[in-house]
Parts: C-alpha cells; sequence; structure tokens
C-alpha cells in the first residue's frame, strides 16, 4: 500500500485497533511521529466477516458516475493527503488527478502540463530544445537528455509522492531516451501537495555500464519498523531495493560503492534474450498475513501488458511466488503470481494494459491503482481494484471497477446462478482471454450448459474453491459492480491457482 507510516505489531497495535474499532472512526499513522499520513481504519477479520456482502445498487453507483468518469493518469502512484483529506495520483508525463472517495476522480493536471506542479514563471529550455521547469535543471543536466527525433525524452516519469515532516517529496526518474538505461532518480520538495515543487536532489543514477540498473519507477515505503525503503527499476537487470534514511535521502550516496544500487528482488529480461520488460515495483506490507508484497507489470503496455506479485516476511526478500523452484533475482517469464492480463468480457470493452499500479488501504480496504490501455484507440485510463486475500494468504483481484463495495459473507444459495468466466493466460501473452458462460448449481457443481465442468465449494462464507479444466483455483467472494452489458450489482470471485494463474467468475444474467 501507499503507506506513509510504517505497519507496527506487537500489543501497542492490537490495543489501538481495538480502540478504533470500537470507536468506528478512521485513525491517522505516521511513522515515528514524523511524516505524511493516510486516513485508514483499523478493522478485524472477524467483524467484518459477520456481516453479509451487500450488492451495489443503481441508485448509489451511478450518481457518482464510476463508470463514465475516466481520468488519465499513466503509471499512477497514490498518495492520501490528510491536509486537503483527498487521494492524489500522480503520473508520468506530468498528470495528476484527485478523489475524495477513489471511485470519482477529478483530472487536475494532463500530460505535459508541469506548469501545475512548477513555477510556470522560470522555465528553462533543455536538451534537444525542450522547455523544462527550471527546478528540474540539475537533474535533466545531469541525464544528458539525447534529440532523437520522437523518441527525445521531455518529461518525468512514473512519480512517487511522500511527505516527510511538513513537506512533499516528490521522487521520479528522467532517462536520456527512450530505451536507454542511462537515467536517474531525483526528488523536488514543496509545502502544499500540488507544488510548486523545487530544490532538486539527485537519489541514485545509472551510466548506461552493464549490470547497472534502469533508475526508473521509483516508489518508497516504510517497513514494519519504521525504515523507509525505495523500490525501482525496469527491463535490462530487473527490480532493486534501496535504503533510505529518515529524511528520504540515501543511505549510500558513493556511486562507486557495491552498495549503491541497493539489492536485486526481481530480475529483468532482456532484449537479446527474448525476455520481457518487468517494471512498475510496488511494495505494501499487510499485517495481518505478516507478508510485504511486490508487485510488478510484465510485457508491453500496447500490447500484452500483465500485472503480477510475489510475497517475502522480509522487504529486502528473497521474494517467492508459489512455485518452490522459481527465483525471482533469476529471469523467467513465469515469476510471479499472476493477477491479469488481456481479457474480454462478454459485450465488454477490451482492456489490453491493465498495469504499473499502486496500492492504497482504505476503511480496511486493500485497492489497487493502476492504469488501463484500451485495445480500441489505444486510449489508457484509471481505474481502481478491490485487492482480497484468499485462505492461504495470496492477493487476488476484483474484475470489476471499485465503487465502495465491502467484502462480508455470502450463502451458498445467493451463489447459484449463471457466470460470464475468464480464466486467465499462462505468462506474458497477447492472447486475450475471453468469458464463457457458465453455471453454478446448488449441489455444488460448475455446469458449461448440460454438461459437468467442475466443481465449487465456499467456506466460512466468504473462501472459495473452483475446480475447472482440472485445475484448483483458491480465492474470495465479494460483490462487485459489472459495468458491462446490463450494468448492476453482482457477485464474484476471484481465486488463483497453485501455479499462480487467475480465474475470474463475475454474475451474469
Amino acid at each position: 500500500m501507499k503507506k506513509h507510516y510504517p505497519v507496527f505489531a506487537g500489543i501497542l497495535s492490537v490495543i489501538l485497533a481495538l480502540c478504533m474499532v470500537g470507536c468506528g472512526g478512521e485513525t491517522e499513522k505516521t511513522p515515528g511521529g514524523d511524516g505524511g499520513s493516510e486516513t485508514s481504519s483499523w478493522y478485524d477479520k472477524e467483524i467484518w466477516m459477520t456481516a453479509s456482502a451487500a450488492l451495489p445498487t443503481a441508485e448509489a453507483v451511478l450518481p457518482t458516475s464510476a463508470s463514465l468518469n475516466n481520468v488519465a493518469v499513466h503509471d499512477p502512484s497514490v498518495f492520501y493527503d490528510d491536509v486537503t483529506q483527498k487521494y492524489y495520483a500522480f503520473g508520468t508525463h506530468f498528470a495528476v488527478a484527485s478523489s475524495s472517495d477513489l471511485i470519482t476522480w477529478n483530472q487536475l493536471a494532463g500530460d505535459n502540463n508541469w506548469q501545475a506542479l512548477y513555477d510556470k514563471e522560470d522555465p528553462f529550455v533543455g536538451p534537444a530544445g525542450r522547455t523544462w521547469p527550471r527546478a528540474l535543471e540539475k537533474s535533466v543536466t545531469a541525464a544528458a537528455i539525447q534529440d532523437k527525433g520522437n523518441d527525445t525524452i521531455s518529461t518525468t516519469w512514473a512519480p512517487d509522492v511522500m511527505k516527510i515532516g511538513s513537506r512533499y517529496y516528490m521522487y521520479y526518474s528522467i532517462t536520456d531516451s527512450f530505451g536507454s538505461s542511462k537515467s536517474l532518480i531525483g526528488r523536488v520538495s514543496s509545502r502544499n501537495i500540488m507544488g510548486p515543487y523545487n530544490v532538486d536532489e539527485i537519489i541514485v543514477q545509472s551510466f548506461g555500464m552493464g549490470g547497472q540498473p534502469n533508475c526508473i519507477d521509483p516508489e518508497l515505503f516504510y517497513d514494519k519498523d519504521g525504515k523507509l525503503w525505495m523500490v525501482y527499476g525496469s527491463y535490462f537487470t530487473g527490480i532493486f531495493i534501496k535504503a533510505l534514511d529518515q529524511n528520504g535521502a540515501p543511505v549510500v550516496t558513493d556511486p562507486n560503492s557495491d552498495d549503491y544500487y541497493g539489492t536485486l528482488l526481481w530480475k529483468g529480461g532482456s532484449g537479446t534474450s527474448g525476455g520481457k520488460v518487468v517494471e512498475g515495483p510496488f511494495v505494501f506490507y499487510n499485517a495481518e498475513t505478516d507478508y510485504y508484497y511486490l508487485m510488478t507489470t510484465y510485457g508491453d503496455l500496447s500490447s500484452d501488458y500483465n500485472m503480477r506479485v510475489a510475497r517475502s516476511k522480509s522487504p529486502t526478500g528473497p521474494y517467492t511466488d508459489m512455485v518452490a523452484n522459481h527465483d525471482l533475482t533469476r529471469y523467467s517469464d513465469d515469476n510471479g503470481v499472476k493477477l491479469a492480463g488481456n481479457y474480454q468480457f462478454k459485450e465488454g470493452a477490451t482492456n489490453t494494459a491493465l498495469g504499473h499500479n499502486s496500492v492504497i488501504k482504505k476503511d480496511g480496504k486493500y485497492l489497487v491503482v493502476c492504469h488501463v490501455r484500451s485495445a480500441v484507440g489505444g486510449m489508457h485510463h484509471l481505474e481502481v481494484r478491490q485487492l482480497y486475500f484468499n485462505k492461504d494468504g495470496w492477493p487476488v483481484m476484483s474484475p470489476n471497477r471499485y465503487v465502495g463495495e465491502s467484502a462480508g459473507t455470502v450463502t451458498e444459495e445467493k451463489l447459484v446462478g449463471n457466470y460470464d468466466v475468464i480464466v486467465h493466460t499462462k505468462g506474458t501473452s497477447k492472447e486475450y482471454a475471453h468469458s464463457e458462460a457458465y453455471s453454478l448449481t446448488a449441489d455444488g457443481k460448475i455446469m458449461s450448459g448440460e454438461t459437468e465442468a467442475g466443481t465449487w465449494s465456499l467456506s466460512q462464507g466468504y473462501y472459495c474453491t473452483i475446480t475447472l479444466g482440472g485445475i484448483t483455483y483458491n480465492g474470495v467472494v465479494a460483490p462487485g459492480w459489472r459495468d458491462y452489458g446490463t450494468q448492476k450489482g453482482v457477485y464474484c470471485m476471484t481465486a488463483t491457482s497453485d501455479a499462480g494463474l487467475p480465474i475470474w467468475l463475475n454474475g451474469a444474467d
């Protein structure tokens, strides 16, 4: 989650959690009492598991235009600001959007509108004759941006905002040209969430030499002991984690040090070996499972994007998936538990790219904020999906866009009926997983027309087990809002197999 506070373990946390549940309110937590904050309710799973799940209604959903209110923020990183009491999604090309509920969003800055975040009265002309905000002059000069025609880089990539003390820090990346490993991560700061940002500092830099990581896609998080880390990287050598001090500056600053780049967590592919891009790292901690979860995105955003996750007991790894012999520090297209790939529901729009996400916790819910690129016209927009955890502590993602739904218990009788079923593809594939029609019967069978195709079962009114095509999947049942066909509230099932491949069942007419 975009936590700007550590999750504290032990007796004190239990007491605080019980207090917050008992008060029914929200609390703000900060690292060491000094830092940014995020509104979040501590909740007891045993409490919400005793409440019945309620389906979203048209009366509640449609006035928010949740299925229509699209904003464009590429590579969104979500941040909750305790001053304005709003959520902000910061993205590549200086784009920004805000929301009070993570459902309805407002576009605050479109692509390339850097004037919304920096002093518009103080620009400078950088390499290749491009105009930049003066605040970025140090980083832009150090990156030595090249003029390669249409590939000229004239923007920051994948920024991440962190509040430390009374200042907001925006960590961003710049590369000298598209597809180059010559890159750096810098930061600027401001007294206000929307700037103007200034005081440029370089955090880590790659000089394009063999073995150096691609210094892009930064994301900061506190571990459960209050230590601050930055994960970053993409392609080439892969995803790394680097220690920061409590002021958000790097602990190791000497490029000649063996520890300058930090620790490799997830190996990236290379073009020469046919490997796929691994990008957009995000780490969050779940106190209930006591795991750190590292999310990444594989593939090309225009064709075969897919979202994955691995977990570890330590922020620095090793991170593992469900397959015992997978070493994530060695490249494989099968690494990680897949959360979603290319898919198309019946009567639904085709989603090509669903990835490069961040995660935030709100009212006890883990919510994925990502960008989705449509195959039609290549346009992209921001979406939020709720993330659940199966009985084994592995994340599974809702097949539906978030509209405020809450988990709860369901009876078997309510789940009997027709479903659109997506069985996601293996690895990084340009192929679409198209939905097929199945029905769930009261005696635990999954039917394809008149033919028995598998089985299903429910435990604790929440956890589900699905067997289809000889493969068993473990997941959860949740309410959702189906925004294709006849828009309405439905029950859905989201689960993963022992090989880390997902399946979605979405309620159908």
